[in-house]
């Protein structure tokens, strides 16, 4: 290259030449803003509003006054493979937007339920789906009852999709309480998660850690905003209430 030949040089993070203005920091999507949110929610971070979420995340949940079905759709039942409802969601969700379909492809959800548990004194948050290998789709059939073909072909295209429960190309529409039942658990929870217990009240346990090592005793009550289960154990021939965590209890082997 000759000394009056230039390039245009593209910079990285970091790669600025000393002395230069660094370049303005690109602008957070909205999917990670949103994600941040969540992961800083009870750290000071505040989750987006209604006004602040996106078309695609807006149809991915519903809100407190939603319309349980929006004018001219319904609700549908879609097969798709297991482990990838949230995938295929987000991408039918981008594709109906990209492509101006929101007039006939509404919302798409994936029900799910958050549970917290506690083990070995540390507490996690799960998120469980409630319908493993499907999607809800909310969307407008022709007149004769048949999936309009661009929506027909967006949908079959997308990797991971199966059929929609009903007969062929003609999807069975779902009833009032089935919409109902799923809608209620695809609401969208503002409070902290609570802690599930997998013990009951009245069954037997071992305690495997802690001074009652090698005792058994019987659930006498939980306490899940505490992590705690307390048992009645049998000391000097008589029953003691104890508290102890989930993770130092163990079910009988024989049950």
């Amino acid at each position: 290259m000759t000394e009056h030949q230039t390039t245009t040089p593209t910079s990285t993070p970091g790669s600025e030449p000393e002395g230069s203005e660094p370049a303005p920091a690109p602008a957070v999507a909205p999917a990670v803003a949103e994600k941040k949110a969540r992961k800083g929610k009870g750290e000071g971070e505040a989750r987006p509003t209604v006004q602040q979420l996106t078309e695609v995340q807006r149809n991915s949940m519903i809100l407190p006054g939603d319309a349980m079905v929006r004018e001219g759709m319904n609700w549908f039942v879609l097969r798709v493979a297991s482990n990838k409802e949230s995938a295929v969601r987000d991408t039918l969700l981008r594709k109906v937007q990209i492509e101006s379909m929101g007039h006939l492809v509404g919302r798409i959800l994936v029900p799910t339920e958050k549970s917290r548990v506690v083990k070995n004194g540390k507490s996690k948050t799960l998120e469980t789906k409630l319908y493993p290998g499907y999607c809800f789709v909310e969307m407008k059939l022709e007149d004769d009852g048949r999936i309009p073909q661009d929506v027909f072909f967006l949908i079959k295209e997308t990797t991971g999709v199966g059929d929609f429960v009903g007969t062929k190309g003609r999807p069975t529409p779902m009833k009032t309480h089935e919409i109902e039942k799923m809608q209620a658990a695809s609401m969208r929870v503002e409070d902290q998660p609570q802690i599930k217990l997998v013990f009951v009240k009245g069954e037997n346990v071992n305690i495997t850690d802690g001074p009652f090592q090698g005792f058994e005793g019987t659930v006498d009550e939980l306490l899940p905003e505490k992590g705690l289960v307390r048992v009645l154990v049998t000391i000097f021939g008589r029953q003691a209430p104890v508290e102890l965590q989930e993770w130092q209890l163990a079910k009988p082997e024989n049950t």
